[in-house]
């Protein structure tokens, strides 16, 4: 992104430095993380961009780290790319951003994605391959993406940021609960508690409360996992201030399924085994 350019989530000045593995499970760990799960950063070449984070996983045999990869489903290479992609141990996911904020989208025109047939069978392919789909979208597209993810249902889906629910007002987040109905119902995607700052900057428990609470009601917790959207999140928080936050939202007996096997199972970062606190 260019620096100092104001984005849907604010002045991204602050973080436009390196924010490397060490300095990650530093603070990951002091909350008890013990691997993670990179999600593309819209490098200008995605492959560039997954073979180094492979390299730093390489150098980080002791820190279990599995990354979700930009790739365009509808591009006509679209099989040579995912080939590509998959001779890296570390891939297991992929992400195509359907809408960031309104403005934003208004822009970009991300948007069309879902007026594209050739988007329904880029996912189709990649369920076929075992590769999972990290979905960002805002509340207005719900429903029309829930009718093309219907259409792909061995693709399992990561819903980043509890489906960005923008408005915060009491109607905005009536709205975003009713439209999160046409994901929650289907039985393929999983809902992901991250980025809930990006617009609520000076956030509270109180104000994250209905959000934490709407998702768990709707996906169970074994369809919920913690994410901390690190970097992005540090602009409104710090690490510890922001995983307490979630610790004291979700019920205790909760804990595990959330903060652990959730995504454990999801992004297949412990396969056959039983972990302890995972940080998206």
């Amino acid at each position: 992104m260019a620096r100092g350019v104001e984005r849907f989530f604010g002045d991204p000045s602050p973080i436009q430095r390196n924010y490397l593995i060490e300095e990650f499970r530093e603070e990951a760990a002091a909350e008890g993380g013990i691997a993670s799960v990179h999600i593309q950063v819209g490098a200008e070449d995605s492959m560039a961009e997954a073979r180094w984070v492979q390299s730093v996983a390489d150098a980080n045999p002791d820190w279990p780290l599995k990354q979700v990869v930009f790739v365009d489903l509808t591009a006509d290479d679209l099989d040579a790319q995912l080939d590509a992609f998959q001779t890296l141990p570390s891939v297991i996911g992929t992400r195509q951003i359907v809408g960031r904020a309104p403005g934003e989208d208004a822009v970009t025109g991300t948007n069309t994605l879902l007026d594209n047939a050739a988007f329904v069978a880029g996912l189709q392919n990649a369920g076929r391959r075992g590769l999972s789909f990290d979905l960002q979208l805002i509340p207005e597209l719900m429903e029309r993406t829930a009718n093309l993810l219907a259409q792909a249902s061995d693709t399992a889906v990561a819903l980043c940021h509890a489906g960005s629910p923008h408005d915060r007002s009491g109607d905005g987040l009536a709205y975003w609960a009713d439209e999160l109905h046409a994901l929650s119902d289907l039985p393929q995607v999983r809902c992901k508690l991250s980025g809930l700052g990006m617009f609520d900057h000076n956030w509270s428990l109180g104000s994250f409360r209905p959000i934490v609470e709407t998702c768990l009601d709707q996906f169970g917790p074994d369809r919920v996992m913690f994410g901390s959207n690190f970097p992005v999140d540090k602009l409104y928080s710090n690490y510890p201030t922001l995983v307490q936050a979630y610790r004291d939202l979700v019920p205790r007996d909760m804990h595990k399924a959330v903060f652990d096997d959730t995504a454990a199972d999801f992004y297949s970062i412990f396969p056959g085994k039983t972990v302890d606190n995972l940080e998206i």
